[in-house]
């Protein structure tokens, strides 16, 4: 992935997150509200970042602990389907952070020993707080849900969360396509 490929997919998930908050699309804080214990969600969320962690595990080279990689893909595969009968709490939680740090790996690596640009600073920001979260959320994914309780205890809260995601992406890509 080009470092200019990585600076916009940041952008478009910043205004994908920030416009649906700034917007008073009617029903999407519900959406949201019952986004951490919803099953359907856990399903989809979670069994998608299982597959792609697995799918990394599978691919380890020698220096990884390639030479162990059918263990390991053993074990998490019973882990990632135990999880569904025995944590099904918040797993839709566990799994958004899941792929926060799967993804954050391709975006990381386009700007990886390239000092020159300005605008690594600008998404690498970004994506270092989406780092932060998810490993915060993967220990304590009830605080999702407290979170979003609070966001919209207030009319006010979701749009100024929203405004500064949106005005956020809105910056990067401008970023990507100028700088």
């Amino acid at each position: 992935m080009s470092l200019t490929a990585a600076t916009l997919v940041t952008a478009l998930l910043l205004l994908l997150l920030g416009v649906p908050l700034l917007l008073p699309l009617p029903g999407w804080g519900a959406v949201l509200r019952s986004f951490p214990r919803s099953r359907a969600a856990a399903y989809v969320v979670f069994t998608t970042g299982a597959a792609w962690f697995l799918h990394a595990l599978w691919h380890l080279s020698p220096a990884d602990f390639g030479e162990y990689r059918h263990y390991l893909f053993a074990g998490f595969l019973l882990v990632a389907i135990l999880s569904f009968k025995y944590v099904p709490d918040f797993l839709a939680v566990r799994g958004l952070c899941a792929l926060i740090l799967m993804g954050a790996m391709p975006l990381l690596d386009a700007g990886f020993m390239n000092f020159t640009h300005g605008r690594i600073v600008l998404y690498k920001i970004a994506v270092y707080a989406g780092i932060a979260a998810a490993i915060w959320l993967g220990a304590q994914p009830w605080r999702l849900r407290d979170f979003l309780n609070w966001l919209f205890a207030r009319p006010g809260r979701a749009r100024v969360v929203g405004g500064g995601l949106t005005a956020y992406g809105v910056l990067l890509a401008g970023v990507a396509f100028t700088y």
